[in-house]
């Protein structure tokens, strides 16, 4: 598996550039990022030798349309989406990735049906272009009753809709925390395939019950209560081999960044080391 960072609990990072080079100077193999924004930051060239040289890859973009809100709003992104697109595949990034609240304003079922027509339409654009769309299911129980009404939280419920999307490149992006917010054993892992999983993000857990963690306080990976190493062991189990990101939502951090890049460093390699 390839060792990925996101921007979150990095602090503050001046540029993609600088992202990219302290990921390599800290052992990681992967970035999660715009490639469109790497691009106009600093030239396609210039981005494709900036990864090559320090032997970075894109792990993943986020999904640049807005599908959550009205029509007319995600209309107007799709253009951005085939932007995004064009530059992934030129920089070798071929997976896409959104969350999914657990809970919405709207009528959960007029919801449902109009995002499962503009999560379709988003992966039929990204099929053209070789990339697959991971849709992540947070467990967080404070955000389950967040908004009016209930939505979807649970890994059974996140591919039941995959299925009813109904295209060949959607599949899961699964995090610890929200596996661990849902209540599930780290061997529930081995009930998922490989061609289901897109991408994976790791971090940590408080020694609180399940029902009280909330989705802003996470924790570096080995520093809480969550098997991190039981869960890459079985994610390796069912053949994925592809990128785990670091994604630590939490409070702005006292320490700097390059602090917090060896603070990252120091939890994978604890964590690795094991499996």
């Amino acid at each position: 598996m390839i060792r990925g960072l996101t921007r979150a609990g990095l602090g503050n990072i001046e540029s993609n550039e600088q992202y990219i080079t302290n990921a390599a100077k800290y052992g990681f193999q992967s970035v999660d990022l715009n490639p469109l924004s790497l691009i106009e930051e600093v030239g396609q060239e210039q981005a494709k030798h900036l990864l090559e040289s320090n032997q970075v890859i894109i792990g993943s973009s986020d999904l640049t349309v807005d599908w959550r809100t009205t029509d007319e709003q995600f209309r107007e992104g799709l253009q951005s989406l085939v932007q995004m697109a064009e530059a992934a595949t030129s920089l070798n990034c071929y997976s896409c990735c959104t969350y999914i609240l657990p809970s919405t304003d709207q009528p959960a079922a007029s919801f449902m049906a109009a995002a499962t027509r503009r999560l379709r339409l988003c992966a039929d654009i990204l099929d053209a272009y070789g990339i697959r769309l991971g849709l992540e299911f947070v467990g967080c129980h404070h955000l389950r009753t967040q908004w009016k009404n209930p939505f979807i939280w649970s890994v059974e419920d996140t591919l039941d809709w995959i299925e009813t999307i109904h295209a060949p490149n959607v599949g899961l992006l699964v995090d610890s925390y929200h596996w661990h917010t849902n209540g599930l054993a780290i061997e529930e892992v081995l009930n998922l395939k490989k061609e289901q999983v897109v991408h994976v993000h790791i971090n940590d857990a408080y020694d609180l019950p399940i029902e009280e963690l909330l989705d802003y306080e996470r924790l570096y990976p080995g520093e809480g209560v969550i098997d991190l190493q039981g869960f890459l062991k079985n994610l390796k189990a069912i053949g994925y081999t592809g990128v785990v990101s670091q994604e630590v939502l939490a409070p702005t951090p006292t320490l700097d960044s390059s602090e917090l890049f060896a603070k990252s460093k120091a939890g994978f390699d604890s964590v690795f080391a094991k499996i």
